[in-house]
């Protein structure tokens, strides 16, 4: 096990709950040993207590993730995650089920989760962000998405958007990862990918009437975060995310004509004005894929590929997270709920 500590007596800072650390090394383009070594700085310098868990390999989150949150448990401590959307949403899982305090250092391409929120993108900067919201106790009440069991923060999708991140993550292993790199790889998926899928879904719980429907399909995507949302196009349904909904966006089977002008639609930010594109908000939404040769489907929640056995469930989550951040990232961010 590969774990740092600092620590200081209690008498030093009474105040201050220790943090756990859960660091992925594999996220972003930052050296894990320079953010490590950045984050000791920081704490020593403020007498605040901590423990590291540096994950070198894949395998590590998953441990140390569950050490971490133990330990915060029983030292009512903060869990903090230090990686790309995909590490914050699994760590944040682990958080939400044991009802704990959470933090987070945005390391990764995109950092939507922690941009949304109004948490800075530098290391020094979100770790003072993050003490400053512990002096002031503040939290904030985070609304999560859900896909069956599995939680997720900024969008969950199944069709060709799960292929067009299976295939980014090729690009990023021979080419490196930024954001320039990411958007080059969508283009390619774009162009060489046709799915075509037929869905029946049911939603619930949004303006729209609350119905059934049998649709061709070769994505659904389901927002959870109005700053993607916003940057794509679709600032209405930005706003009915943060009035508790989920956004909805389904798109046809398209040609490779029709692909390539909603991809850039949506790096546009023009999306809303893409033709044939169906979008509405729900808190529920049920998917089931008819004529499914395999009893699993791909799914993408965070940026990250799975598979799940149908029908998907989508909705808001019953829980919300309790996000440490300061004060001035809540007017930042104007997402507080």
């Amino acid at each position: 096990m590969d774990t740092l500590t600092q620590s200081t007596h209690a008498s030093e800072r009474e105040t201050s709950p220790p943090l756990f650390i859960v660091l992925n090394a594999g996220s972003g383009d930052k050296n894990a040993e320079t953010v490590a070594n950045k984050l000791a700085e920081i704490f020593y310098a403020d007498k605040q207590p901590y423990e590291l868990f540096l994950c070198r390999r894949p395998g590590d989150i998953s441990d140390m993730t569950k050490q971490a949150v133990e330990l915060a448990s029983h030292r009512h401590g903060v869990v903090v995650a230090a990686g790309g959307d995909g590490t914050i949403r699994y760590i944040a899982q682990a958080v939400l089920a044991a009802g704990l305090p959470f933090g987070i250092v945005p390391l990764g391409t995109f950092n939507y989760f922690a941009r949304d929120q109004g948490v800075p993108q530098e290391v020094e900067q979100a770790a003072d962000a993050l003490m400053t919201g512990m002096r002031e106790g503040n939290e904030r009440q985070v609304q999560v998405g859900q896909l069956n069991d599995e939680v997720f923060l900024v969008n969950a999708s199944l069709g060709l958007y799960p292929q067009l991140l299976a295939d980014r993550e090729v690009f990023k292993k021979q080419h490196g990862r930024s954001r320039m790199v990411a958007k080059w790889a969508a283009l390619v998926t774009i162009l060489k990918r046709d799915i075509k899928m037929r869905l029946r879904i049911e939603h619930t719980g949004g303006e729209q009437k609350s119905g059934e429907s049998v649709i061709p399909a070769s994505t659904i995507f389901v927002g959870n975060n109005s700053l993607q949302l916003h940057d794509v196009g679709l600032a209405s349904e930005s706003q009915h995310v943060k009035n508790g909904q989920l956004a909805i966006i389904a798109l046809p089977p398209m040609t490779i004509f029709k692909r390539i002008a909603f991809a850039f639609r949506g790096m546009l930010g023009l999306l809303r004005k893409a033709p044939e594109l169906t979008h509405f908000a729900c808190r529920q939404l049920v998917v089931e894929p008819l004529r499914l040769r395999k009893p699993y489907v791909k799914v993408a929640m965070d940026g990250e590929v799975s598979q799940m056995r149908p029908p998907l469930t989508f909705r808001v989550g019953p829980q919300c997270l309790r996000l440490i951040v300061p004060k001035s990232a809540s007017e930042q961010s104007g997402t507080e709920q």
